[in-house]
């Protein structure tokens, strides 16, 4: 069955970024003029995906908000002759089918993913974590659609990080496919890095077949009382599902941590012809020590 459907997480507190994120959701933090959600969108745009289902909270309005229309602004702009301005703020609003579902209590990202169930339905499914900003020519989630629909089953994107850096992800025992694509044989969470099977750490991107959906109704609580995806996709190994993990070709900013949003922030804005030549005046000026 062909992938039609996205779900972007998007109900975290976002306690790294206090107090910014006491009133602003960590989502609508800024990367030069847009915010985190919107590239997330994006990404799910270019790869085909035909409607969008974010997972959010009761403090989340501002991400609703912004995917919606706004009469007054549009007409403010319209009046000053802005019309640049006008035909992105509607672009906002027209990109995508977005549909809105809240997680009313924290109880772990596969719970998140469960709020959705209803509105996804009984068929596979992209998922995005909104913290991972992944820059590519081809659009990250694409590269794991192009991998499910040659093999099947599920997909989780995968990058190869240093030992020190493991020990915070999902980590797989691999199996080589093909140049790139493994047949994932375990996950440990979190290992120490003498446990580490591999190099080969789990970040924000998933295809995920429909048989995930039981699984995660199924999935205990763990530390925390938290439900974690982790724990249900070593069930779907374990029953027999067949999971793949794709080593993705693109630049990954961890924007849930203040000093992956600056980079990613510093490395968009140096790419972008009407920001970079001032940025790079300013950083060469600056007495680096």
């Amino acid at each position: 069955m062909k992938v039609r459907k996205a779900v972007i997480l998007a109900a975290g507190y976002g306690t790294r970024f206090l107090p910014a994120t006491k009133a602003v959701p960590k989502e609508m933090l800024p990367i030069v003029d847009r915010p985190v959600i919107q590239y997330i969108v994006e990404e799910a745009v270019a790869a085909g995906l035909e409607h969008i289902v974010m997972v959010t909270s009761g403090a989340k309005r501002a991400v609703e908000d912004y995917f919606d229309r706004d009469a007054d602004l549009e007409r403010v702009l319209a009046q000053k002759g802005d019309e640049a301005a006008l035909r992105e703020v509607r672009r906002l609003a027209e990109m995508a089918d977005i549909a809105f579902v809240r997680q009313k209590e924290r109880r772990g990202i596969a719970h998140a993913v469960l709020m959705a169930r209803r509105v996804v339905g009984e068929e596979p499914f992209a998922l995005f974590f909104s913290d991972d900003v992944i820059v590519s020519e081809v659009p990250a989630i694409r590269q794991l659609l192009d991998v499910h629909q040659r093999h099947g089953g599920s997909v989780l994107a995968v990058q190869r990080l240093p030992p020190q850096e493991v020990i915070h992800y999902g980590v797989i025992i691999p199996e080589v496919v093909e140049e790139g694509v493994y047949q994932v044989r375990g996950i440990m969470e979190k290992p120490s890095v003498q446990e580490a099977p591999s190099d080969l750490a789990v970040v924000g991107r998933y295809v995920l077949s429909s048989e995930v959906w039981p699984l995660l109704a199924r999935t205990s609580p763990g530390v925390g009382g938290e439900i974690q995806l982790t724990d249900t996709l070593a069930m779907l190994i374990n029953e027999g599902y067949p999971l793949y993990a794709c080593q993705y070709e693109g630049e990954r900013f961890d924007t849930g941590r203040p000093i992956g949003l600056l980079k990613a922030s510093l490395s968009l804005a140096l790419r972008r012809e009407d920001i970079a030549p001032e940025l790079r005046a300013y950083l060469s000026s600056l007495r680096l020590t």
